[in-house]
């Protein structure tokens, strides 16, 4: 009885002190969740607002996208003065902008006439499964796909057409005793 008792005390002292630092797809997926959740992936642009002038053809297609965000709500428009050029097609146009609370959850850092906004976020994606391998007992390296969504001021960018909807992205994961398994910076 004391032998089988003291097998039973070893076995499961054993198993308590095995090291789990083995990772598989989905728990991979769940640390990339995790992390992506806390420090999410974006690709930022510049927003001028206050005083803007519009000149002349290509100012407004840029004038357009103004209008857009204050249809939706993320800004306010507003026309401080219009005059016709005189036998000219092009009019000039002077309209005062002004961010909105709407705006706020895109807007990383603002000073008196710009702003650092969010134009792209990058999200997981469902359909294409997690791609890992492991180096060693206590690392690994993770390759996701994240799909490419567009934000309201995603026109706002140098080059606002891509070639891709999704980014391919590689995390190294570190084991941690304490914590598991972790994306390391």
């Amino acid at each position: 009885m004391k032998k089988i008792l003291l097998a039973i005390l070893l076995t499961s002292t054993l198993l308590a002190c095995k090291n789990s630092s083995t990772i598989n797809t989905d728990e991979a997926g769940k640390v990339i969740i995790t992390y992506l959740k806390g420090n999410p992936e974006y690709k930022t642009t510049r927003f001028n607002f206050g005083e803007l002038r519009f000149n002349n053809e290509k100012e407004y297609a840029e004038l357009e996208n103004y209008r857009q965000l204050a249809k939706e709500g993320y800004i306010t428009l507003t026309l401080l003065s219009a005059k016709k050029k005189f036998l000219s097609k092009d009019s000039s146009y002077v309209y005062r902008a002004k961010l909105t609370q709407k705006a706020s959850n895109f807007v990383l850092k603002q000073e008196t006439d710009k702003a650092t906004v969010k134009a792209i976020t990058y999200e997981l994606t469902d359909e294409k499964p997690v791609d890992f391998s492991k180096v060693t007992d206590v690392t690994a390296k993770v390759t996701v796909s994240l799909k490419k969504t567009n934000t309201p001021f995603a026109a706002f960018q140098k080059k606002p057409e891509e070639n891709s909807e999704f980014l391919t992205k590689t995390y190294r994961l570190k084991y941690d005793k304490e914590e598991g398994w972790k994306v390391k910076k």
